[in-house]
């Protein structure tokens, strides 16, 4: 039986979401072919995930280290912007972007994400409540209202 992570879900094709898997989803992540994973948490990720994406030559963006606050900090602009960047170089994907539990990190790089791709701000933070269930965020609503896409640079030919 297939098991997928917490919180998984299909971004876009080859672009997917998620909390920290365990042993019971890897078989599942295998069938995804991932070529990265983007990290967003300050922790670092579980050794058998490790292990599992060096055995399967998927590369780890661990981009929470950059950072080290509190895990109920809010994520900051530097490391969307990175996240950012990983996803709009097609040699990223197939790729999976998580935190912890695939909520705020997470779903707050997928709104900046979706700003890029002009999608309206109330189908944005539908998207981001839709995941965090009862535990939204507003400072992460007002982040994705607020975040600038112009700083965001996107290669020619994407």
């Amino acid at each position: 039986m297939l098991v997928p992570p917490p919180n998984f879900g299909l971004v876009e094709e080859s672009l997917y979401r998620s909390g920290a898997p365990d042993l019971l989803n890897f078989p599942f992540l295998e069938t995804l072919g991932l070529t990265s994973v983007v990290w967003l948490a300050p922790e670092e990720p579980d050794g058998a995930f490790l292990d599992f994406c060096a055995s399967h030559s998927i590369t780890v963006h661990h981009l929470g280290v950059l950072y080290s606050t509190n895990a109920w900090d809010p994520i900051t602009e530097d490391i969307v912007l990175q996240a950012l960047h990983l996803l709009v170089q097609p040699s990223t994907y197939p790729v999976l972007v998580m935190c912890n539990m695939g909520r705020h990190r997470t779903g707050t790089v997928i709104g900046c994400l979706r700003k890029l791709q002009r999608w309206c701000l109330s189908a944005i933070l539908e998207e981001y409540r839709r995941y965090t269930g009862q535990k939204v965020r507003v400072m992460d609503e007002q982040f994705l209202e607020l975040w600038d896409i112009d700083l965001v640079s996107i290669p020619r030919g994407v």
